[in-house]
Parts: C-alpha cells; sequence; structure tokens
C-alpha cells in the first residue's frame, strides 16, 4: 500500500493481496473472525538471493526483447538495472524472525491488530509515507530505491547525452557521459 520504484507490479500484486486481505476483515468481522495483515520488510528468499536465477532471467528478457525495443533501451540500461536488484537482494535480511514473531503475536492474541509490522524500519517507511508531504515522501523513495545512474538510450539521446553504442559498462559509459 505504498510505492516501492523499480518494483511496480510486485507491489501492485501486494497492494492488491492487503485491499483483498482488508476486505475479508471487514466481511467476516461480523462473525467474530478476526483477520490480520503481516507486513514484512525485506527478507532474503530463496529466488531473490539466487544469482544465477536471476541472471537466467535477464538472459531471458533480453532475448524475448525486440532489437529495437532493446535498442531503446539499451543494455547497459538493462545491466544496470540487474544489479541495482541484487543490491536489493544483499540487503534483504535473511532472519525471518520477526515475521515469525508478529504472526504468532497476531495468532496468540485476544484481539489482533488489523495489522503488524515485521522487520527493520519498516514502521519508519509507513510513517513517511503516510504523514509526510508528498515532496519529502518522494525524495525519501528516490534515495533509497532509485540508485540509477543511467536512463534509457532513447531518453538520453532526446536529452543530447548521445552515449557510444558499443559501450556495455556502465562505468564507462558515466565517463563517456561526463565528458560530453
Amino acid at each position: 500500500d505504498q510505492p516501492f520504484p523499480c518494483l511496480a507490479a510486485y507491489g501492485s500484486s501486494k497492494a492488491a493481496l492487503n485491499l483483498f486481505t482488508e476486505t475479508l476483515r471487514h466481511e467476516l468481522q461480523p462473525w467474530g473472525v478476526k483477520v490480520s495483515i503481516i507486513q514484512p520488510s525485506s527478507y532474503r528468499t530463496a529466488p531473490s538471493s539466487n544469482n544465477t536465477y536471476w541472471e537466467q532471467k535477464h538472459k531471458q528478457v533480453l532475448q524475448s526483447m525486440s532489437p529495437a525495443l532493446l535498442e531503446e533501451y539499451g543494455e547497459d540500461y538493462m545491466n544496470e538495472t540487474v544489479n541495482l536488484f541484487h543490491t536489493f537482494a544483499k540487503h534483504a535480511n535473511p532472519d525471518f524472525s520477526p515475521v515469525i514473531d508478529a504472526i504468532v503475536q497476531a495468532l496468540l492474541s485476544p484481539q489482533p491488530q488489523a495489522r503488524y509490522y515485521a522487520g527493520p524500519g519498516l514502521f519508519l517507511m509507513y510513517f513517511i509515507n503516510s504523514y509526510c508531504p508528498f515532496s519529502i515522501r518522494n525524495r525519501f523513495l528516490q534515495k533509497i530505491f532509485l540508485k540509477k545512474t543511467l536512463m534509457p538510450r532513447a531518453l538520453r539521446e532526446q536529452s543530447g547525452q548521445e552515449v557510444n553504442r558499443g559501450l556495455h559498462n556502465n562505468n564507462n559509459n558515466e565517463e563517456k557521459l561526463q565528458q560530453q
């Protein structure tokens, strides 16, 4: 129920699940059924920490893209995006105990909360998203999630930041852009 840049599809599916669960909570309340939402922070799961899996997915995406679309984005941009996801996965928490503790607390409580925030920093993120002005929320999300240095190739060309199409190394592209 809050935006996470670069994770639109993932975030949308979680928002839909949250809305579904919240609706169940209201519908089942007259019969004494209590429904809680456990909202975990970022945790290291098997797929998210499997570099081979992500490299295979990256190759599949590149192979399935039309040559024109790949040209519009640029392979360097696509590589930077994959590296960003690897960075997210490295910073994910490997200890699931806060999630397990929240589940146990919800199950054993005679009056469970509607929401449980499980994990470090999560409450702060929800506080910022709920109570801070848009400009502060936007700056916070940009700083935390958008660490991209490249924009898609077509946008670079439009803005006058033409790059050498033969370069695919982010560091070389940054040096090239700085020279222009």
